[in-house]
């Protein structure tokens, strides 16, 4: 029920609150349209806050505008790992000058008297959600990284529902915790929006692009003194900012290609009969899997070993795939004497799952990126894209009774030993004191 409430209830509210309270704001007290500069109060600390903000928060706003706007585009952008690497730096970058800006815009307000004079309780409860939004957004992007790649396609659904006023909380229900609040957070932000001094942003000076050159003259004696020379006046400025419009202009038109694409995306479409069968069947198709899931987790919770298969059914070149403790995929291999090899299946590069062949060298391929991994050492080999060795992982065999006839922790070392005719009895275990 509260999760109806954060990602179905809260976001038509904020909507309502957002447009309802523009306008009214805008019709009523027009010239509040403004961020209310307090740089004539103080300008020491503004210097410091205000460009790494905006900086900051023009970078973040634009990177999640074009992930959720056109997806498709944004998918066959991230594919590629330089530029994958690349937004990600960049976000994380983006996030820390925007929490740097944001938090010492909070400690001016409390600091100096001529600023707390201006200072309302709503700019201090404005400044406190955006620090706790981008810090969110900074532990999404630090504790499931690469975002980038993952967060259009498992959160696009939501905001396409949302829009479509078609809510479904399903899509973000099994989101993790920093990813939740960083949506509902969100969702907040855009409430409290038109009550506050980040409305500026409505009232960008488009008319400054069209309108005549002004030739700005100080009129104090001091203002005489500094401008006794001739003064010339140019347009650089206003060149470079019309040649900028007709850029993107071009850039536009050079995108009509995928516009379609952006406009189904938001417009709603008919579905057959066939088509809504087809969509329900793939929610539940998640439902289940996410059952499973679960199902793994609550066994690896309560059990202090999980069988994994029988020792004569590996094989020394083609691995058998399990899940370990940490829920990540991992293979199963066994050795010339007969001992199992179990080593991670997740791929220190970018997290893929590697393939369970071994090729002539006894090395397993992870194929996104073309690195190679010795099952032996783990270690990559020179020249792959991964730089980190695949971790090996404990285990334990047993006997039909149950009984411990023999275990290896991670680092190689063994306890107990087995005879050729036990090995082709023994049960291969994955054990909770080694994970």
């Amino acid at each position: 029920m509260f999760d109806q409430f954060l990602f179905v209830g809260l976001p038509y509210v904020a909507i309502l609150s957002l447009v309802v309270g523009s306008v009214v704001r805008y019709k009523i007290r027009a010239f509040s349209y403004s961020s209310l500069s307090t740089q004539f109060l103080e300008d020491r600390w503004l210097a410091w806050a205000s460009m790494p903000w905006h900086i900051g928060i023009i970078i973040i706003l634009l990177g999640h505008i074009l992930a959720f706007s056109v997806p498709g585009l944004w998918s066959a952008l991230v594919s590629v790992p330089v530029f994958l690497f690349s937004v990600e730096a960049l976000g994380v970058l983006a996030a820390v000058l925007s929490l740097l800006g944001l938090v010492i815009l909070l400690i001016r307000r409390f600091v100096d008297a001529r600023l707390q004079a201006v200072t309302s309780h709503l700019d201090v409860v404005v400044l406190l959600i955006l620090i706790f939004q981008v810090s969110t957004g900074l532990a999404v992007a630090l504790h499931h990284r690469w975002g980038a790649a993952w967060a259009p396609g498992a959160l696009g659904p939501y905001i396409h529902s949302i829009f479509l006023l078609q809510p479904d909380a399903s899509f973000v229900k099994e989101m993790p915790p920093f990813v939740k609040l960083h949506i509902a957070s969100a969702w907040v932000l855009i409430m409290f929006f038109p009550f506050t001094r980040l409305v500026h942003a409505l009232s960008v000076p488009l008319h400054y692009f069209v309108r005549s050159p002004q030739k700005v003259v100080w009129s104090s004696s001091r203002a005489q003194v500094r401008f006794e020379e001739k003064i010339q006046f140019d347009n650089e400025k206003r060149l470079f900012l019309k040649a900028a419009v007709g850029a993107g202009a071009s850039a536009a038109l050079l995108s009509l290609g995928v516009l379609d694409k952006f406009f189904r995306y938001f417009l709603k479409q008919d579905l057959t009969n066939a088509e809504e069968s087809h969509i329900l069947s793939q929610k539940l198709q998640r439902l289940k899997q996410s059952a499973a899931e679960r199902e793994l987790e609550l066994e690896r919770m309560n059990k202090d070993s999980i069988f994994v298969a029988r020792l004569s059914e590996l094989s020394s070149t083609r691995g058998k795939y399990f899940i370990d403790y940490q829920m990540r995929p991992a293979l199963a291999f066994r050795d010339e004497g007969g001992l199992p090899i179990l080593i991670s299946a997740k791929c220190t590069h970018l997290g893929c799952t590697v393939g369970q062949d071994l090729d002539g060298q006894g090395r397993i391929l992870c194929p996104c990126h073309i690195s190679y991994f010795d099952i032996k050492t783990g270690q990559p080999s020179p020249g792959s894209p991964a730089k980190s060795p695949l971790p090996h992982l404990g285990w334990a065999l047993k006997d039909e009774q149950g009984n411990l006839l023999m275990s290896q922790d991670p680092g190689g070392r063994r306890e107990g030993a087995i005879g050729p005719s036990q090995t082709e009895k023994g049960l291969l275990f994955i054990v909770k004191r080694f994970s």
